[in-house]
């Protein structure tokens, strides 16, 4: 019996390593002023959120993980992503106006960094592990990503992209990235409770300004390309593309201005040589081999949680940060990508260090900071003849000098110089970009705009598709969203806080089994689709059942329903 081409064990990994070489100098021929300004740009959005998750690790860890493993790893598993990971396949150039290109390229445009899901993940397990089972923390950590690592081998050998993110909808995407909104707030909030905690109340007032300044200054100076005619276009672009880099620097500053130098306040914890965090370990290694077996095999479980967090994670950052908007043009390699995630994973649980996997939303950030017009040649029918045409058409450069460029000088910051510069950031400052960084990411949620449907009287909403009878089945679904984030986030507070990852893929088969009895399928089709291919479930379905019933003639199905599918 023959096996299905879908099911053949290897089947994308192969497809991906055969590609390889004739992929990868291409990738590195593209360089511009451009890919300049987006590692520069890059570099800030991801080293200064990382440092920001550090300060909340070191403290809920217990000095196990601080700023200087987290720089660590982003750097590290950054540069090897960008030397390493699969490079893409070019497509010809002259393709047919009514012929869409696959969309599906993930590298190297994907950034890599220590997410907040997985710091909510890591510092439940040191819990555990301190307070519950007394064990180690970081020999535990280090089998749970030993065994991350061969569980994300296996996924890619079992071709799980097809059959996994193959069915998400935006549904669950939005849910996630809801999710990590919220995270960033609540991290926001931690690092003032412990400012009150340590300071003064007039320095504890301060740290408050402090946050919200760093976090408005930053809102304001990002929307800067809108303030023409106010300045040159190359002022207003370096305002909003620098704009939490800009603001960061303003408000390190301040404390040491006027009578304000003479309050005492909180500044993030370095490390004064090339060394771990935790004063008790002298190098970046892990005696793993030590813990007893009965935890090595015991750490199966949060090893199988943390490869269910970095699929998906990953996959979904993946997705977003190459759909059609940044005008994609070569196919991706998915199963190699996650190959060499779990390469990864496993060196930082041997080295001692926390984890990188792929970012929101710093991985669109990158997409958006690469957009540029070029010209495309195009075959289009006119009265039943073929004609040429150019036109103006807005994508990214798909190439790995940026990413390479920022990773490389963010691992820069391992050294002791840098890390001192790193340690005149006053945590208030932190907790500032923590809610500037919820702020990005809730203002493209498409569920905050759905939101305010919720808020607009009925006369001033925006009038929906025919085949939608009314606003009330959008209202529901969109409240249904925020309550179910609202209860995984306050799982995610409590003992049961690493199985977090897997309510979150669970919400997959929820969207598709249950959710089509509950709302109107019209409904369905108007605020959900697939995350990872065009169309939605619905129009799947009208597909399927047209081939059905092909004894009783063609299915009639309009023409973009077709096209999606």
């Amino acid at each position: 019996m023959r096996i299905p081409h879908s099911l053949q064990p290897g089947r994308l990994l192969k497809q991906d390593i055969k590609h390889l070489r004739q992929r990868y100098v291409s990738d590195w021929t593209t360089f511009n002023q451009l890919i300049v300004a987006s590692a520069v740009y890059v570099f800030f959005t991801n080293l200064l959120p990382g440092i920001t998750f550090a300060s909340d690790l070191y403290v809920l860890t217990g000095k196990q993980w601080g700023t200087i493993e987290v720089v660590f790893s982003t750097g590290l598993c950054g540069v090897i992503f960008a030397l390493i990971c699969l490079p893409s396949l070019s497509i010809p150039r002259k393709v047919r106006a009514d012929r869409p290109i696959p969309r599906l390229s993930s590298q190297p445009l994907t950034i890599l960094g220590v997410t907040g899901p997985f710091s909510v993940l890591a510092e439940n397990i040191y819990s555990l592990c301190t307070h519950t089972f007394h064990i180690p923390f970081l020999p535990f950590m280090a089998w749970a990503l030993l065994h991350a690592s061969w569980m994300h081998l296996l996924l890619a050998l079992l071709n799980a992209h097809d059959w996994t993110m193959r069915y998400v909808t935006t549904f669950s995407t939005e849910v996630f990235s809801l999710l990590n909104s919220i995270i960033y707030f609540h991290k926001a909030v931690q690092e003032l409770q412990r400012a009150h905690h340590d300071l003064s109340f007039a320095a504890f007032l301060y740290a408050v300004i402090g946050a919200i300044g760093t976090m408005l200054v930053a809102i304001f100076l990002s929307t800067a390309e809108k303030w023409k005619p106010l300045f040159h276009r190359y002022v207003r672009m370096g305002l909003a593309e620098y704009a939490a880099a800009i603001s960061i620097v303003v408000f390190i500053g301040m404390p040491h201005v006027g009578e304000l130098a003479a309050l005492d306040r909180s500044t993030l914890h370095v490390s004064t040589a090339f060394r771990p965090s935790d004063p008790e370990r002298e190098r970046f290694f892990v005696r793993f081999w030590e813990l007893p077996v009965g935890w090595i095999f015991a750490a199966v479980v949060p090893g199988f949680i943390i490869t269910v967090l970095f699929f998906f994670d990953h996959e979904v950052s993946s997705i977003i940060c190459t759909i059609d908007r940044y005008g994609t043009k070569k196919p991706g390699g998915f199963a190699w990508d996650i190959v060499l995630l779990g390469t990864t994973t496993a060196l930082c649980g041997i080295l001692g260090i926390p984890p990188a996997n792929g970012l929101l939303p710093q991985a669109p950030l990158h997409s958006e900071s690469l957009m540029h017009t070029e010209k495309e040649e195009m075959l289009i029918s006119v009265d039943g003849e073929e004609k040429v045409e150019f036109r103006d058409v807005r994508r990214v450069h798909e190439q790995r000098w940026s990413a390479f460029l920022h990773a490389g000088a963010i691992l820069i910051f391992v050294s002791p110089p840098f890390q001192h510069v790193l340690g005149l950031t006053p945590t208030s400052v932190l907790a500032g970009l923590f809610m500037f960084m919820g702020e990005q990411s809730l203002s493209v949620n498409p569920i905050l705009y759905r939101f305010f449907y919720l808020l607009t009287p009925s006369p001033e909403l925006t009038p929906l598709p025919v085949d939608v009878k009314s606003y009330r089945g959008v209202h529901v679904y969109t409240i249904v969203q925020i309550v179910v984030t609202v209860i995984i986030f306050i799982v995610t507070l409590t003992k049961a806080a690493p199985a977090f990852p897997v309510l979150i893929i669970i919400l997959v088969p929820i969207r598709l089994l249950l959710m089509t009895k509950l709302w109107n399928r019209e409904t369905l089709r108007f605020v959900d689709a697939w995350a990872c291919r065009k169309g939605t479930p619905e129009d799947h379905k009208d597909l399927l059942a047209g081939e059905v019933n092909e004894k009783d003639g063609p299915p009639v199905l309009p023409r973009e329903t077709i096209q999606d599918v």
